[in-house]
């Protein structure tokens, strides 16, 4: 099973790593939100170059991202395949039955794969280049104004970063289930559809048991540790906004712009 890499971090020293968290948390709803102002080539063009010097400027190789859209792979075509399928309009290009691909699904298509691969390099950016615990500092800084309504800020923060920790520890283990039921002569791959459910089975239990053990684990720490929530708590870790961070907010904004003066205009 491939690794997934969305939820890890790798340490460095780039740009990208020094950045505050609230501006790369900023940059990247901003862009969920900017990737749908693109609707041709050159839209999809002009964010996939701000997603790739967002890659060099982090200094981890282009490889390893490719590698984590391997997980995503099945859903991103499955995706991609219904929409080039099922989308009318256009001149058509090839007709089975109901089945029809013209030439604005194709484009469509297209567009579903690049918004794909766009969201999952920055949200994977995120995750490589801040820490766990910083992400979740970052977290609680940009909710800090609801604390005046009641919401459990801290908590939000605190529950969002153990969940992204969790998910290349819980596919860890998961990969290390597999094989080890592989080891004993089960084959994931035979029978029917039926028999391939019943054979995630032998993986679904062991891996709850796990979950449940980290949980208990890290709940023992907790608690060994003193933690009673955020108030009262000072902080190890203080965030720093600098001249880089509003730099990418300033660069977002342009896109931003750009993006409605070309729509605009074509």
């Amino acid at each position: 099973m491939d690794k997934l890499i969305i939820g890890r971090y790798i340490p460095g020293h780039s740009m990208i790593h020094r950045m505050d968290p609230r501006s790369k948390l900023i940059a990247m709803f901003a862009f969920v939100f900017i990737i749908f102002l693109a609707h041709d080539i050159v839209g999809y063009g002009i964010l996939g170059v701000f997603a790739l010097l967002g890659v060099l400027l982090s200094q981890i190789k282009l490889s390893y991202f490719l590698k984590g859209l391997r997980p995503m792979i099945g859903l991103i075509l499955f995706t991609v395949i219904f929409q080039m399928l099922f989308t009318t309009g256009g001149e058509v290009l090839f007709q089975f039955w109901i089945l029809k691909i013209t030439t604005y699904s194709l484009q469509n298509a297209f567009f579903i794969f690049m918004r794909f691969v766009l969201i999952i390099f920055m949200s994977t950016l995120l995750t490589l280049t801040t820490p766990p615990l910083t992400l979740a500092d970052g977290i609680e800084t940009g909710l800090a104004p609801l604390k005046k309504i009641k919401v459990p800020v801290h908590e939000i923060g605190l529950m969002l970063s153990i969940s992204l920790r969790f998910i290349p520890t819980l596919m860890d283990d998961t990969t290390m289930i597999m094989n080890a039921q592989k080891s004993r002569g089960m084959d994931f791959g035979e029978g029917n559809l039926i028999q391939k459910v019943k054979s995630v089975i032998p993986i679904l239990i062991p891996l709850f048991v796990s979950s449940f053990r980290r949980a208990d684990d890290l709940a023992v720490a907790m608690e060994s540790r003193g933690y009673q929530g955020g108030e009262g708590r000072s902080k190890y870790r203080v965030l720093k906004w600098h001249f880089c961070d509003t730099l990418l907010l300033i660069s977002l904004l342009a896109i931003t712009a750009i993006l409605i003066g070309w729509n605009m205009f074509n």
